[in-house]
């Protein structure tokens, strides 16, 4: 799956709504979302906003911020299905400068690129 729906969860249930037990602080989910989660995959290049990193940046209202029930779409090369789940709250999605989804919807901004294996900080960042 490729959607918003643990990001979402995680901020929702976890941050925002929990009503047994100790929410979690708002920058440590951020934290673990990004930097935490780029770090364990070997992508030293990103996960925070400094001088010399890739900084794509989601712009949320967070008290809209909902996630969708799930759904089957098929959008796969040859029509494969694949289990998605959508968003509400997410103002923005900015990619290398460029808002590639804005308020639920596709801008048909492409400037991402595939990553391949661990990629090392910028000696700038370092």
């Amino acid at each position: 799956m490729s959607d918003a729906s643990v990001p979402t969860y995680m901020l929702t249930h976890f941050v925002r709504d929990r009503s047994r037990g100790k929410k979690f602080e708002l920058e440590w989910a951020v934290k673990l979302h990004t930097h935490d989660t780029a770090r364990c995959v070997g992508l030293e290049d990103r996960g925070t906003l400094e001088v010399g990193m890739k900084a794509d940046v989601n712009i949320i209202d967070f008290d809209r911020l909902q996630v969708h029930a799930p759904q089957i779409i098929n959008d796969l090369p040859a029509g494969g299905r694949r289990m998605f789940q959508g968003a509400d709250g997410y103002i923005a999605t900015i990619v290398s400068g460029e808002v590639i989804m804005e308020n639920g919807q596709y801008t048909g901004a492409v400037p991402g690129a595939l990553v391949r294996g661990a990629q090392p900080a910028p000696t700038i960042a370092a």
